[in-house]
């Protein structure tokens, strides 16, 4: 959607914030001009703990229990990223109507004024705004929305545990609260990944419950994870329309600008690097490819992210989207390709669409979704009227089964997308590129093989997802707000699951143990792998 730009504007008094006078004019200015959003009004009926075409609103979620600083534990030593810790965080606004404020400026250059209180220490003037995108959009007022918190607002200084930037995420399409930061953690035993643990959010004193705390890629990120922050950071935003694979546009960086969103100084030798490994890596031929990439990406480091999105099946990942990914170029001149979205991983790949997927343009036809025939087939590059291939899953969008309309339901999902998939699309260079290298393709397939062994074993990550789950399971009981009901929070490990309420029925779900086994099995007895 972009960015709409409001800050320079309204900003009267030259502070490089909006205070409450120049943001209610900005609310108003807002108000006569809104926006166009992308679905109907008041969101998606069939969203998380939707109702189903044709159903009823939701009834709004009750009030939230009472809580102050003084009736939780404190931490004193223990990193802000601590998978066995569970910090509160209280956010005190000065708007009691401070939801329909960050809602308002949602997709603005806006941030909303807040003091967060964490472990006893007070800090002034935090900016927060609502992050994501159907996170966001598919959440109806009153409920569980992701927040991005700026420690760093009006104090350049300030930080909380070393940190200057925080994401709360809402478990969007997970009522266990747990895929994104498994997956996370099963990510940084192979590549640089974000941190994540759980967080207790309370708002104006109210439990707002458990939030996924998941690390800002920033110069705190690159610091860790490359011990430098002198590099260049670029930001693939999730569309289903991307072109941020990597494909070569040009030599003319206004293209490139359009999909990727470069989060480090914007200077001409930046994008000058980023357009000379999309040309490297799409016009040199597969012979030749290693000697002229490895100089400037990280090939074993991309060959591996590209396998952890396929093992553990990230439905909104680089294999379905090109989009969804962070890039990173360190101090020598290297790529480095890092995840972003990670709460619809260890589930199967299904995602919304209308009845058969989208057209490619006006009446046009379309073809299979990449991959989803089993021989990682992807179709041809998008006609110039209609969305690229693979919009909108196998069986399209349309309510969840026992929806309204007269369409048939969906199939059952299951956890057999090819390992190929998306390898012979061009919009995917990294797969299709890459894969095209004989002795990269066996590295991947090797790396496939290695990840679906040791971390698709139920065994193995049962005991920490039984860890996980007791720190907040007292948590999200008393959760109001939440997407999903307590008993799918409780079931969902081990039993399918449906979510959703209400006439339009509800979206089967697969358990992580269903997951888990049905995947490994699948992967390690495909016949690229069980050679």
């Amino acid at each position: 959607m972009g960015t709409r730009k409001l800050l320079a504007e309204f900003d009267k008094d030259g502070d490089k914030r909006l205070n409450a006078e120049e943001r209610a004019a900005a609310r108003r200015k807002l108000a006569e001009s809104p926006r166009p959003r992308f679905g109907p009004p008041g969101g998606f009926p069939f969203g998380p703990g939707g109702r189903g075409p044709g159903g009823p609103p939701p009834p709004p979620p009750e009030a939230g229990p009472r809580l102050q600083p003084a009736g939780v534990k404190v931490y004193a030593n223990e990193p802000l990223y601590d998978t066995r810790v569970l910090r509160t965080l209280f956010i005190e606004f000065e708007n009691p109507d401070w939801e329909k404020e960050l809602a308002a400026f949602h997709h603005t250059d806006v941030e909303v004024p807040a003091t967060l209180t964490v472990d006893g220490r007070k800090i002034e003037g935090i900016g927060v705004h609502f992050r994501g995108n159907s996170s966001f959009m598919m959440v109806e007022e009153g409920r569980k929305r992701s927040l991005n918190l700026s420690i760093d607002w009006t104090d350049k200084d300030a930080r909380l545990a070393g940190y200057r930037t925080l994401n709360l995420l809402n478990a969007n399409q997970d009522p266990t609260f747990l895929r994104a930061g498994l997956f996370l953690d099963i990510s940084r035993t192979y590549i640089a990944a974000p941190l994540a643990n759980h967080v207790r959010v309370v708002i104006n004193g109210e439990l707002w419950g458990i939030y996924i705390n998941v690390e800002q890629f920033n110069t705190d990120f690159t610091k860790r994870a490359f011990k430098e922050t002198s590099g260049r950071r670029w930001k693939v935003p999730g569309s289903p329309m991307a072109r941020g694979g990597l494909e070569f546009l040009g030599d003319d960086p206004a293209e490139y600008k359009r999909h990727f969103e470069i989060k480090s100084r914007d200077d001409k030798a930046s994008w000058e690097a980023l357009i000379r490994l999309c040309r490297t890596l799409n016009q040199t031929p597969a012979a030749d490819l290693p000697a002229a990439l490895e100089p400037m990406l990280d090939v074993d480091g991309a060959l591996k992210f590209l396998a952890l999105e396929k093992v553990f099946i990230n439905a909104d990942g680089y294999w379905s989207r090109a989009s969804d990914y962070n890039l990173y170029q360190d101090s020598k001149g290297r790529f480095h390709v890092i995840p972003h979205d990670a709460n619809e991983t260890l589930a199967p790949a299904e995602m919304m669409g209308p009845p058969g997927g989208f057209g490619r343009g006006p009446g046009g036809p379309r073809g299979p979704r990449p991959g989803t025939s089993g021989e990682g087939r992807a179709e041809q590059p998008p006609d110039a009227g209609g969305p690229p291939p693979g919009f909108g899953p196998p069986t399209g969008f349309g309510p969840p089964p026992g929806g309204s309309g007269g369409r048939p339901p969906r199939p059952p999902a299951d956890a057999k997308l090819d390992p190929f998939a998306g390898q012979d699309d061009p919009r995917k260079p990294l797969l299709h590129k890459l894969l095209a290298v004989p002795a990269y393709r066996d590295r991947y397939i090797g790396y496939v093989r290695e990840m679906a062994t040791t971390w698709l074993d139920w065994k193995r990550l049962e005991p920490m997802i039984r860890e996980r789950q007791q720190l907040i399971a007292a948590d999200v009981a008393r959760d109001t707000r939440k997407l999903y009901s307590t008993e799918a929070f409780t079931r969902a490990i081990t039993e399918e699951v449906t979510l959703g309420r209400g006439p339009g029925g509800g979206q089967p779900h697969m358990s992580l143990r269903t997951f888990v086994e049905s995947r490994r099995q699948y992967l390690l007895n495909h016949p690229a792998l069980a050679k």
